[in-house]
């Protein structure tokens, strides 16, 4: 989902996508037309979606690693569902603690023997991407939805990368007991100028 327009919302960046959602009621349809993003709720408007739309946003290859991997954390380490793309889990309920698969060490530039927490890792995302993906993740944990955003990184050795995020909660005794989902690494998508400062 490549973004087009940028603006400053009510102190966070918000994303726009380049094309028109699908099946879009007429107001959001108005407002993708009319590029307005005024509120936090354009951004769960285009980047949120409901859990039922869970396998067609994240993949069905990837939901079921993602459940051997939740059921079993040591199956984290063995070979991607897909290529390329890589699966985390945020057990929300035990102090935010991070599993990763290789292949999210590998987008972060981090070594998997480092120790691993939320807070280094939100550091690695630019102050726009980290404001979009914390405001959704807010709305994620509260409206029990998923989300996908694309965010950009600046890795610990300076790098940057952009990465397509998708994220989905996990209900568990009637509350978000988790966040869990892919971060892919799209950076040959915005390849132009235009995003270098982002």
């Amino acid at each position: 989902m490549l973004a087009s327009v940028a603006r400053r919302s009510g102190g966070a960046f918000l994303l726009m996508p380049s094309q028109p959602p699908v099946n879009p009621s007429p107001h959001m349809l108005r407002l993708w037309r009319s590029k307005r993003l005024d509120s936090l709720d354009s951004l769960s408007l285009f980047h949120s979606w409901p859990l039922f739309d869970a396998e067609e946003r994240v993949g069905r290859t990837q939901l079921e690693a993602l459940g051997r991997m939740l059921r079993d954390p040591s199956d984290v380490s063995s070979p991607a569902a897909t290529p390329g793309i890589g699966l985390w889990a945020c057990d929300i309920t035990r102090d935010n603690r991070l599993l990763w698969s290789p292949q999210v060490y590998e987008l972060f530039g981090l070594g998997q023997d480092e120790p691993l927490t939320r807070a280094a890792a939100v550091t690695c995302y630019t102050p726009r991407s980290r404001a979009g993906m914390e405001a959704l993740r807010a709305h994620a944990i509260h409206h029990r939805r998923g989300f996908t955003l694309d965010a950009m990184l600046r890795r610990h050795d300076g790098e940057a990368r952009w990465m397509r995020l998708t994220a989905m909660p996990i209900i568990g005794e009637s509350k978000v007991v988790r966040l869990c989902g892919t971060k892919e690494d799209v950076t040959s998508e915005y390849d132009g100028p235009g995003w270098r400062g982002f």
